[in-house]
């Protein structure tokens, strides 16, 4: 019996339709922001970018900033589904890193220009209180959804807590690497890049902390029951 699970029916055309207009408010709200600023911004802006009403602006979101949470939620999606495709048997922490080179790598300009727009709402976060309760409300939603990707990939007899440890590593891993990302001017790809600070966050997170006393050379956290070992590169 195979241990993938069922596929999603497909949306109906409604149903795309209607993600594609969010997807285009949050664009636009995510282009007026780098322009001008949240403050410097309004619904009413947004919606006329976008090409609808203010109406139908309303109708998909609370106010402007929350405009831009489909954007930021983009990338934990897609790397959500990267680990979900994973073959059966393949031990957790190495699922985990390599989903998570694959969603922050950067090998057009498309994903660089994706990347480089997250950079931007990020660091207007920094100073907007509001903003960043999007991102991290948008992070928190990631991280719940993760939990049962994590536990098939587990495995049957897997310690529940520790799904759900390994849930929340994965996703402060990306987080905190694109904070730091963004707050440089780091390339999108190599050293310093968010997929080369994801791996970093992600081994230091799932190794677990060392018991007072040991030469640092044992993993002690959730990856070490896994099989991984974070000096094997």
């Amino acid at each position: 019996m195979s241990s993938q699970p069922p596929e999603a029916p497909a949306p109906s055309l409604t149903e795309r339709r209607k993600a594609a207009t969010r997807l285009d408010i949050a664009r636009a709200a995510a282009e007026l922001f780098t322009e001008r600023g949240p403050d410097g911004t309004t619904a009413e802006d947004i919606a006329r970018r976008a090409g609808v009403g203010p109406r139908t602006f309303y109708r998909y979101f609370r106010d402007k900033r929350d405009a831009v949470g489909p954007l930021l939620a983009a990338g934990g999606d897609h790397w959500r589904a990267l680990l979900a495709a994973t073959e059966p048997g393949t031990a957790l922490p190495a699922a985990l890193e390599q989903a998570v080179r694959e969603a922050l790598a950067a090998p057009d300009t498309h994903a660089a220009e994706r990347l480089e727009q997250t950079r931007a709402l990020l660091r207007a976060a920094t100073g907007d209180p509001a903003l960043r309760s999007v991102w991290y409300r948008v992070n928190q939603e990631s991280e719940e959804l993760l939990v049962p990707v994590t536990a098939r990939l587990a495995g049957s007899g897997a310690d529940p807590l520790e799904s759900r440890l390994a849930a929340a590593a994965a996703t402060a891993a990306i987080r905190i690497a694109l904070e730091t990302w963004a707050a440089t001017d780091a390339p999108a790809e190599g050293p310093g890049s968010p997929a080369e600070l994801a791996v970093r966050c992600l081994r230091h997170l799932m190794a677990g902390p060392l018991p007072p006393g040991t030469d640092g050379g044992h993993p002690s956290g959730p990856a070490a029951r896994h099989g991984w070992d974070p000096s094997m590169r």
